[in-house]
């Protein structure tokens, strides 16, 4: 699990190009709510070791996150091969997190 956020977000092009499951997660590090869902993300992921997980820092005019319409963080994103399968808004519960990461991973 990666634990601090990017401080250059990838491209849109790039994140697409990406092979295998990956998370993005969209927040901040003093975003509450953010910190927060740390744990419930983290005992989520250990059932998943071969899912990239990136957390990406962001806020208004950040291209990554408007392309992924995220307006509320944690907005937790999957995606398999690059395309979007489900998306997660301030997810409450390890187990929601685990189900969408079952639609990415699910060999694990």
């Amino acid at each position: 699990m990666q634990t601090t956020y990017l401080d250059k977000e990838p491209g849109r092009d790039e994140v697409a190009a990406w092979t295998g499951p990956t998370l993005l997660e969209f927040g901040t590090a003093w975003c509450g709510w953010c910190r927060a869902a740390q744990p419930k993300i983290a005992q989520a992921l250990e059932g998943h070791p071969s899912v990239r997980h990136v957390k990406v820092e962001d806020g208004s005019g950040r291209p990554l996150g408007r392309a992924y319409r995220v307006k509320l963080w944690p907005t937790l994103v999957f995606l398999r091969d690059g395309e979007e399968i489900a998306k997660l808004v301030r997810p409450q519960e390890a187990a929601e997190i685990a189900q969408a990461l079952a639609q990415i991973d699910p060999a694990a």
